[in-house]
């Protein structure tokens, strides 16, 4: 049996937490630079506040319907998941943290339990040691466990936040309920091409032959298929390292001149490249991106992505950066005014293991000078030591203008009561 564990409107829930007199009330969360809207309370759908909604189109109506407007706070959000997570451990010995809000608990051997009330049990201790509501699927299958957790999530009142499908008659009946677009590992345009075929629920799709949904889906959408009728076939996954590392901003105005873009540029490829160094790892690709705003129907559009694969891998901020403003170069186009740009590094290696080239490798020299410059930035503050490319006088800094408190990461900003 698996367990999925859901924490329900998570953004939303951290926030409550230290501000207890907006439960009940609508909330919605900001992605980067207060754009659009990222995550929204269950009061904040019923008002009407659409995913993806942009802020400052939708300002009016926040404020007409008492829509409570919080900039993202990942720190406080990801201090919160290592919480949860950490009480979830302690219901079994193998668990697979699917995101910032959900894990899957592999329950082997746990065949004398009273699962049901093994499931409260967790969602209860989640709830009174962290503050963060839960809700728990159990399942024979990780697919028919992220099932259960819908059914538990959508009818609270009913399951108690818990629900368990534990025999035929409960699958079949889950199965029936579930609109084939909300299928989990079923994406858009494959549920449009289904419900064209009149298959409209789980239940219609798992009444297909195999040999047409692996035609159709792949191996992929029969995996899925056979989750659905009770056969597990997806395993916990293992925590693997990252094989992409991006850093993209929207800028504050929009920027024309191709040296605006390159200070930019240069500052992503040196986060980029002290995250590498972070991981012990090296890249062998890089890409850079820029686009202009695709709000202003009134500005002429252009966005353009470009890889570059490199004759080397490197960690090394020089290194990255001149690939980076080469590129850069060859994509910029005047009489734009552009409102995003990225470097993204891909193709990574560890850096002990990097195979030498007979004609190109990195410089051996960057190695020691990136440790020094590495150790001095974090001694000292980020960023303290930079390229001559980059601003020195600029702290980049996001536009949050309704970031709440790190309540529970900075000392200084720990909730006071006075008595």
């Amino acid at each position: 049996m698996y367990a999925l564990v859901d924490c329900n409107n998570f953004y939303a829930s951290c926030e409550r937490l230290f501000r207890p007199d907006l439960i009940g009330k609508p909330i919605v969360i900001l992605s980067n630079n207060d754009g659009c809207v990222i995550a929204r309370s269950n009061e904040a759908k019923a008002v009407g506040i659409p995913m993806g909604a942009p802020a400052y189109q939708y300002e009016k109506a926040f404020k007409e319907k008492g829509v409570h407007v919080f900039s993202a706070n990942f720190t406080l959000y990801g201090d919160m998941s290592n919480r949860v997570m950490t009480v979830l451990s302690d219901y079994s010995p193998d668990m697979e943290i699917y995101s910032i809000d959900e894990a899957f608990l592999k329950l082997q051997g746990f065949d004398y339990f009273d699962l049901p009330e093994y499931g409260k049990n967790m969602r209860t201790k989640v709830t009174q040691w962290t503050g963060i509501p839960v809700s728990v699927g159990i399942a024979p299958t990780k697919t028919l466990a992220k099932l259960a957790n819908q059914i538990a999530k959508k009818f609270p009142s009913e399951t108690g936040g818990t629900y368990v499908i534990d025999n035929e008659e409960k699958r079949i009946k889950a199965l029936k309920w579930l609109k084939i677009n909300d299928v989990w590992g079923i994406g858009r345009q494959h549920a449009k091409r289904l419900q064209a075929m009149g298959v409209h629920t789980a239940f219609d799709f798992i009444g297909l032959e195999d040999s047409n949904v692996k035609k159709m889906m792949s191996v992929v959408g029969l995996r899925t298929k056979k989750e659905l009728e009770g056969q597990s076939v997806l395993g916990l996954e293992q925590v693997q390292v990252k094989q992409s590392i991006a850093t993209t901003r929207s800028f504050e105005s929009n920027y024309t001149e191709l040296e605006q873009l390159s200070e930019r540029i240069a500052t992503f490829a040196s986060f980029c490249a002290e995250k590498l160094r972070k991981q012990k790892m090296c890249c062998r690709s890089v890409a850079v991106f820029i686009q202009t705003n695709k709000n202003r129907k009134d500005l002429p559009q252009y966005n353009r992505k470009l890889l570059l694969k490199l004759p080397f891998a490197t960690n090394s901020t020089l290194e990255l950066v001149k690939f980076t403003q080469q590129g850069l170069k060859h994509i910029f186009k005047k009489g734009y005014a552009y409102k995003k740009a990225g470097v993204i590094v891909h193709d990574f290696v560890e850096e002990n293991q990097i195979q030498m080239s007979l004609f190109a490798n990195r410089n051996p020299r960057h190695i020691s000078l990136m440790k020094v410059i590495d150790r001095l930035n974090l001694n000292h503050g980020q960023q303290k030591v930079r390229l001559a490319s980059q601003d020195l006088q600029r702290v980049w800094k996001m536009k949050q203008l309704k970031l709440s408190p790190g309540y529970t990461t900075q000392l200084n900003e720990v909730i006071e009561i006075r008595v």
